[in-house]
């Protein structure tokens, strides 16, 4: 299989349709077009997941719907690594780690894009502590154990944007992360998967995170603590990683928790992780749970 940047989608005038393909314009960044409501065309593969995605067909269909580039099914416990920027340590006042921090969050966290909503949790409302965390995810596109470093890269299918959306109230009650992080459709990803071919150093991938305009975060993936080969190998490390595993890398500074005034999500609040080049920008509309 052969692709430089997959978008897995439900087409205009069929929702209940799921399809995979590439957008005919290579250079459009689809999370926005769509945002803005503009027609965004796709050459559609045979297959139906990012994971067999087949071979291109002479069908072209336009987006009606982003999402994600993998499903709840297909993704199983999503990896986390936590504290992996040193200038986000800097911010935090933690100590530079000296190994990966990992934690899990649950398939049933994974989410879409806009026109998607992003709920935020009714507990979490109350302690007015939502926030949001820029990060890069990795895709494996086949089963990793006990991999080194040095092969680990030949494990990634590809690369997306995620937001790791977390409870600063539950996250610091307790020294476990898995709970404030792993309400429902905490992990938005998408909105395309970008093939290792088409981004041959990951490390030159520039990231910013903005929220209703105002640009919050933005670093470029150099300050990355541990580098994307290093969390795939430590992450494999006698655990089985099976193919479609999403690994989260880690959020630079400027999180909302740690400004001042503080930065925090509410309900109708637009937040925007953009990962340039080639992947885009993955759109989310907060939305208070009912």
């Amino acid at each position: 299989m052969s692709f430089t940047r997959l978008v897995r989608f439900a087409p205009k005038g069929d929702d209940s349709k799921v399809l995979i393909g590439e957008p005919v314009d290579r250079s459009v960044d689809i999370g926005a077009a769509v945002r803005k409501g503009e027609e965004v065309k796709v050459k559609v593969f045979s297959g139906s997941s990012v994971l067999e995605a087949g071979e291109p067909t002479d069908q072209v269909a336009v987006i009606g719907r982003v999402l994600s580039p993998v499903s709840q099914a297909e993704v199983g416990t999503i990896r986390c690594i936590g504290l992996n920027y040193k200038k986000h340590a800097e911010e935090a006042k933690m100590t530079i780690p000296d190994i990966p921090t990992l934690f899990l969050k649950p398939a049933t966290c994974l989410a879409d894009p806009w026109p998607a909503k992003t709920i935020i949790p009714k507990h979490t409302i109350a302690s007015d502590s939502a926030d949001y965390e820029s990060e890069l995810a990795i895709v494996l596109g086949k089963e990793a154990k006990n991999v080194s470093e040095a092969d680990a890269l030949d494990y990634v299918l590809g690369y997306t944007a995620c937001n790791d959306i977390s409870s600063r109230a539950s996250q610091f009650a307790q020294t476990q992360w898995c709970y404030s992080k792993g309400f429902d459709g905490a992990c938005p990803l998408g909105p395309t998967l970008v093939s290792p071919s088409a981004i041959p150093d990951v490390n030159k991938l520039h990231l910013k995170g903005i929220k209703n305009g105002k640009v919050l975060q933005d670093s470029p993936l150099t300050d990355l603590i541990f580098s994307v080969a290093e969390v795939v190998s430590f992450c494999s490390q006698g655990t089985t990683l099976p193919k479609g595993t999403v690994i989260i890398t880690g959020t630079p500074a400027g999180v909302g928790f740690a400004k001042n005034p503080k930065e925090l999500l509410h309900d109708g609040d637009e937040f925007v992780v953009e990962i340039q080049p080639y992947i885009g920008s993955l759109y989310n509309v907060m939305e208070n749970e009912k």
